[in-house]
């Protein structure tokens, strides 16, 4: 494990252009759960395509706002940890020039990270689903939330969806863009917390790889690419990325 840890870092340190990628395995330190771990999954007592369809936001709101109001909860209390730290820290030394993340969480650009590309949306604007109106959620729509209640928007009445990516909708024109520019730039890719199971995040990498870049991957549980990565470690994000960020400062 050591010298998988020294490594990455010496792949980072060495790199002109990296970029990294995250999932949700980098917020779970952070008590935010993920999609698929069982017993705590997000999906272990839910059928994502009956909540989480833009189709059924439209059909049956009072269920999916049933299922997001516990995340909304626990995302609001939740701290970076020394994952999101670390990652913050690489990029203020100029080692990682993009951040592209899964999540919608915001830890990242709490934790620091200014560069950052949310490829499945946030939760601090909602647009009305009638007449497209936008607004920031903090205040009214956090307080519905809060009190069980669905949004609405002030100015038609019409109810107010998270700018959060459901099932069936495309993903954000230019955060999709933006990300396939910074994996066609980049010369080493640094996948962490990711499960690699959700396209098309999961093609990013792909990307990077047939242009023989270099890829280090950190994640718990297997991926469908740990075979053709330069470095794997199946290891807490919130301890083994700390370690990498120190050793990088050697190099720099």
């Amino acid at each position: 494990m050591i010298e998988l840890i020294q490594r990455a870092a010496e792949l980072l340190a060495h790199a002109r252009h990296a970029i990294a990628l995250t999932g949700a395995g980098i917020s779970t330190p952070s008590g935010i759960p993920d999609f698929r771990t069982r017993g705590s999954g997000l999906w272990s007592n839910y059928d994502p395509m009956k909540v989480a369809t833009i189709y059924a936001f439209r059909q049956r709101p009072h269920e999916f706002y049933e299922w997001i109001r516990p995340l909304v909860q626990s995302m609001r209390a939740a701290r970076p940890n020394a994952a999101h730290l670390a990652l913050a820290e690489l990029e203020a030394v100029g080692i990682i020039k993009t951040l592209i993340t899964q999540n919608i969480d915001g830890l990242h650009q709490r934790a620091g990270s200014r560069a950052v590309i949310e490829l499945h949306g946030n939760t601090r604007t909602a647009t009305c689903i009638r007449c497209y109106a936008v607004y920031a959620t903090a205040g009214f729509v956090e307080e519905a939330i809060d009190r069980g209640e669905i949004p609405h928007c002030p100015a038609c009445g019409g109810i107010l969806k998270p700018n959060v990516i459901l099932y069936g909708e495309a993903l954000p024109v230019q955060a999709l863009m933006a990300a396939k520019r910074a994996a066609l730039a980049c010369d080493l890719m640094l996948v962490t917390g990711s499960s690699l199971e959700v396209a098309p995040a999961s093609d990013l990498p792909i990307m990077a790889i047939k242009r023989q870049v270099a890829l280090v991957l950190i994640n718990q549980d297997q991926t469908y690419l740990d075979q053709q990565s330069d470095v794997v470690l199946h290891a807490d994000v919130a301890e083994v990325l700390p370690q990498i960020a120190a050793l990088c400062r050697n190099y720099t």
